[in-house]
């Protein structure tokens, strides 16, 4: 019995030194970033000044991989599906992780067990806007017009179960009103097609911000628990509804069952490059990012409390994704 003992603590002994000394060595060759994704967009963007930054810091190149499809899912399973090494990350929107799950029949992979919060990255807000010909100036003005206003308004949304439609959900259970919903591919062509006349009200983000510096979309509210600093003079929705708050973030990802002493190097790298002021000016200029810096404890308490807000909102609406 002692002598089974021994060989336990042996064994034991043996693991968490054979972990230790792979973190001291870690990185030892290029790290991956996949992005659920085309380049372009706000976590593309995040994703390589990120890789940059920590490329510098670490001495080995962090390479991104785009791979977009079924709203994030395809990069999510791939990510977790790759060894637990730290060499293969994913940066990717909340919606992947706490909006998917509830709006997919079936996930391929479980956001909550098979995947390792590794760092927050970035926060944006959303802009609540209208078409200029709506005879409403104020948030208030809009509520009551759309009290009364039948058929009910048409708001535009980025496609069925996003952050744009369950945000504006949420805004309506509060205002107590009626709105149509109409989804498109993505909140550029929403804002488009608010522009158009074919809605009169989105919810999305900074892919609108041009459309509301040249007057074509007048913004009532923004989403966040603070004014936009973009749009300082526009009220937030909670001014008016205390508590409401829609804001998206972006965070880094590795496979579950990563060493948490190379978890705990990538957060440490990521916070390094966060706290430059360039990297966020850039993160401000380009994406309308304002870099998001948390504990571990604090990031895997944003994700469960966004999981188990979305997944309330989408059983009350019933959406399902596109």
């Amino acid at each position: 019995m002692a002598m089974q003992w021994m060989r336990v603590a042996a064994l034991a002994f043996l693991s968490v030194f054979a972990t230790a000394s792979f973190a001291q060595q870690y990185p030892s060759r290029p790290i991956k970033i996949l992005v659920s994704i085309p380049p372009g967009g706000a976590p593309d963007i995040a994703a390589r000044l990120i890789a940059q930054k920590m490329s510098e810091s670490v001495g080995q190149p962090v390479v991104i991989d785009n791979k977009p499809g079924a709203n994030g899912n395809v990069a999510g399973d791939a990510m977790a599906k790759a060894a637990p090494d730290g060499y293969t990350l994913m940066l990717a929107g909340d919606s992947l992780i706490v909006i998917n799950p509830h709006i997919y029949a079936k996930m391929p992979f479980d956001t909550l067990k098979d995947v390792a919060p590794v760092a927050s990255i970035a926060s944006n807000q959303f802009f609540l806007s209208v078409n200029p010909s709506v005879q409403a100036k104020t948030l208030p003005e809009f509520v009551e017009l759309a009290k009364k206003t039948k058929p009910a308004i048409p708001f535009a949304s980025g496609g069925n179960g996003s952050q744009h439609h369950l945000g504006m959900e949420m805004f309506k259970q509060r205002a107590g009103i009626d709105l149509t919903h109409v989804p498109y591919r993505g909140g550029g062509p929403a804002g488009n097609a608010t522009v158009a006349g074919e809605t009169m009200v989105v919810l999305a983000g900074a892919s609108n911000a041009g459309l509301l510096r040249a007057g074509k979309l007048r913004g009532l509210a923004t989403t966040g628990k603070t004014r936009s600093p973009l749009f300082p003079d526009i009220p937030t929705v909670g001014e008016f509804y205390p508590g409401y708050e829609v804001t998206i973030w972006l965070g880094l990802f590795a496979p579950a069952g990563t060493p948490e002493p190379v978890l705990a190097r990538l957060r440490d790298e990521v916070n390094k490059a966060l706290s430059q002021r360039d990297l966020a000016e850039k993160l401000n200029v380009t994406g309308a990012l304002q870099p998001l810096i948390t504990t571990p404890a604090e990031f895997v308490a944003l994700i469960r409390h966004d999981h188990e807000k979305y997944g309330k909102v989408v059983r009350d609406v019933g959406a399902k994704a596109d």
